[in-house]
């Protein structure tokens, strides 16, 4: 999988790459990340990016010229199968749409900075709006690396039991159980017995009731 990104700010986005799954899905050859400074695609004097919003109001908005420029350029090169604008309003980011988003092959990623992109862009070459969350950052790069995480983990061959992922929490709507390792006891806190007892049916059996009741109790709404 190929992964593009435009920023204003690729330097908030080189530790989170560099480093645990995402540097070894990179040294695989799995992932190839590939971060763009949306100043290069300027024309502007001092490769401006932002401008005034029409109609008045405080924020600057990303200017349409040197977003389409990246897009564009970037686009002559690689075949994407979504344009992807972070930004906090659109559709918030689930385990479902990363799963999805992990089956493509080449991914265009544009992250939003001050009061957003011109509204054009939007409308002519965002595939796909994405969030992370309700609430606002100061850009859409830790958006990015968030989004990037979640696909980049789940592609085969990134982890080292891929297994593993299956069984996160949020894979089956449910929250993941309780888990546990050694010692067996610690302080009087011993490890709940039917997990030491090697009957997989009975461990299967309870770590699916202890999904069920903690999703109850703090997740109720993913049971709807």
């Amino acid at each position: 999988m190929r992964i593009d990104i435009i920023t204003v700010q690729p330097g908030l986005l080189e530790s989170p790459f560099s480093h645990s799954i995402l540097k070894r899905a990179q040294a695989k050859g799995l992932l190839e990340i590939q971060v763009h400074n949306l100043r290069d695609y300027s024309t502007f004097k001092h490769n401006q990016v932002d401008d005034y919003q029409f109609g008045g109001g405080a924020g600057m908005v990303m200017m349409m010229e040197p977003v389409i420029n990246a897009i564009e350029l970037l686009q002559a090169k690689t075949t994407y199968d979504e344009v992807i604008y972070l930004t906090p309003d659109g559709a918030t980011l689930n385990q479902p749409m990363a799963n999805q988003l992990s089956l493509k092959g080449n991914l265009l990623l544009l992250c939003g900075h001050y009061k957003g992109i011109d509204e054009r862009i939007r409308e002519h070459f965002i595939t796909m709006e994405i969030s992370i969350g309700d609430y606002v950052l100061s850009g859409g790069e830790l958006a990015a690396a968030v989004l990037v995480d979640a696909i980049g983990r789940l592609i085969p061959g990134v982890l080292n039991d891929e297994t593993s992922a299956l069984f996160d929490s949020f894979q089956d709507h449910l929250l993941a159980p309780p888990v546990y390792t050694r010692p067996e006891e610690f302080r009087g806190w011993k490890v709940p017995e039917v997990l030491l007892s090697g009957d997989h049916r009975k461990i299967e059996d309870w770590r699916h009731t202890q999904a069920l009741e903690r999703t109850q109790q703090r997740r109720p709404d993913l049971l709807k």
